[in-house]
């Protein structure tokens, strides 16, 4: 670990009080404001421990200069939908009204998520701006908008889940298609959702690969910047391997370069 301090179990209220200990990852001595970026944990709504994203996103992110938050959301067992978008959303607030003590500039927070988290990370592109999402009491999103989003194996379409039996419970005993759209990036898909990257293993038996292919032609057709990387016969837990999470966290910087660090520095640039 290089000029990089880590804050572990710091707590964040969600929308309705319930308390999450989140993992802050952030350059030593910047000194300055670097862009946010927070990772959320697969775990097929059922889980979501978050402890592993600090070793294998937020410390080495937070050498390449982002302040990284690796969190926890509520899953099945804890809260039904849509808990754990509000927990997100939540999260989202907590860091950019406390942006001066955590060095991040507000204007420049991202989100990335793998698998469930992957799905969390794409509605919340999906949902910059709508109040709805944000949580009982809550009268703006303005303080949740992201610049960017990242899935890595990400569970875009859950109607290919949540109408399974185990899962029937998370959306309240209601998995009709009103409700599952409501909470289906795929079905979510418009002109207006931040840039997106996409990274996904060819091999993968949990999250077909292909559905990362469907998203990217959806945001392709919609106009939206959105990159996408493929990883030839590798499973669904292929960011567990220091090669593939190296090169994740590779491709996941110089996304974030082009579109949520770099913008800014243009604009500064030709003000002077």
């Amino acid at each position: 670990m290089t000029n990089v301090t880590v804050e572990e179990n710091v707590m964040v209220a969600s929308a309705d009080g319930y308390e999450l200990g989140v993992d802050v990852s952030r350059p030593a001595g910047s000194g300055g404001k670097a862009p946010g970026l927070l990772f959320l944990p697969g775990g097929g709504w059922v889980s979501a421990n978050h402890e592993p994203l600090k070793e294998r996103y937020g410390i080495p992110l937070a050498e390449r200069g982002y302040v990284c938050v690796t969190a926890p959301y509520r899953v099945m067992e804890q809260a039904i939908w849509p808990a754990a978008i509000q927990d997100v959303k939540a999260i989202l607030r907590w860091m950019r009204t406390n942006s001066a003590s955590l060095g991040i500039d507000p204007e420049r927070i991202a989100v990335a998520g793998k698998s469930a988290g992957g799905h969390l990370a794409m509605l919340t592109a999906a949902t910059n701006g709508r109040v709805e999402y944000e949580g009982p009491g809550i009268t703006s999103a303005d303080l949740s908008r992201v610049s960017a989003a990242v899935g890595v194996a990400a569970a875009t379409d859950v109607g290919v889940y949540w109408r399974r039996e185990p899962l029937v419970p998370y959306t309240a005993n209601d998995p009709s298609d009103a409700a599952l759209n409501a909470a289906n990036p795929m079905e979510l898909v418009h002109a207006d959702w931040p840039p997106v990257q996409l990274l996904h293993g060819t091999s993968d038996d949990r999250v077909d690969h292909r559905m990362s292919m469907r998203l990217f032609d959806l945001l392709e057709e919609a106009g939206v910047p959105a990159d996408m990387r493929l990883f030839a016969g590798q499973d669904h837990m292929f960011d567990q391997i220091p090669e593939f999470s190296q090169a994740i966290v590779e491709s996941v910087a110089l996304f974030l370069e082009r579109y949520v660090a770099a913008p800014v520095a243009e604009a500064v640039a030709a003000d002077n």
